[in-house]
């Protein structure tokens, strides 16, 4: 780059501005649906770095041969990455902005997802309270679903978070 076109740091530390990203407590209604950005597609190589990441060598997972003497076409993805991938898709309309991540239950596995598969989510906010412990915060609960491109549910979870309220900042 020439000298001429190199930026003016000073310049730019001026002019930058933080952008709030996340939503607050108060931008939320119980019974809201939020459809998730546009998917994931999960490749056999996720699956198999994220079985040896985690220690997870179950053969269904990594080994073909195997999984087609069990019934499958081929490998299957690790039902722990669906997951994680779902709940990673509504990390940026839900809980980006948030104090805590405070737990997931009811967690399903609906149906097998093969590599190639794309997942999409969506989640419902099913519960709002302020929290009586911390002022400027409530719990926020969510159901998360998690879908193949084909609309077949694969995974379901609650998810709760601690958020600052919008009066808090």
């Amino acid at each position: 780059m020439p000298p001429s076109e190199v930026p003016d740091v000073a310049r730019l530390r001026q002019v930058a501005r933080r952008r709030p990203r996340g939503r607050f407590f108060d931008d939320f209604t119980v019974g809201q649906e939020l459809i998730h950005h546009w998917g994931r597609t999960l490749t056999e190589s996720d699956n198999t770095l994220f079985c040896s990441l985690t220690l997870n060598y179950n053969p269904l997972y990594l080994n073909a041969v195997y999984a087609r003497a069990h019934g499958h076409e081929g490998t299957i993805i690790n039902p722990y990455l669906v997951f994680l991938v779902v709940f990673g898709l509504s990390v940026e309309d839900l809980s980006e902005a948030g104090i805590a991540f405070l737990g997931v239950d009811d967690l399903t596995f609906h149906a097998i997802v093969r590599p190639g598969d794309t997942l999409t989510a969506r989640s419902t906010v099913t519960e709002l309270r302020k929290s009586a412990s911390r002022p400027g915060a409530g719990i926020a609960t969510w159901h998360t679903e998690g879908f193949r491109e084909d609309g077949t549910l694969v995974v379901d979870f609650r998810r709760t978070n601690l958020l600052r309220t919008s009066g808090a900042i």
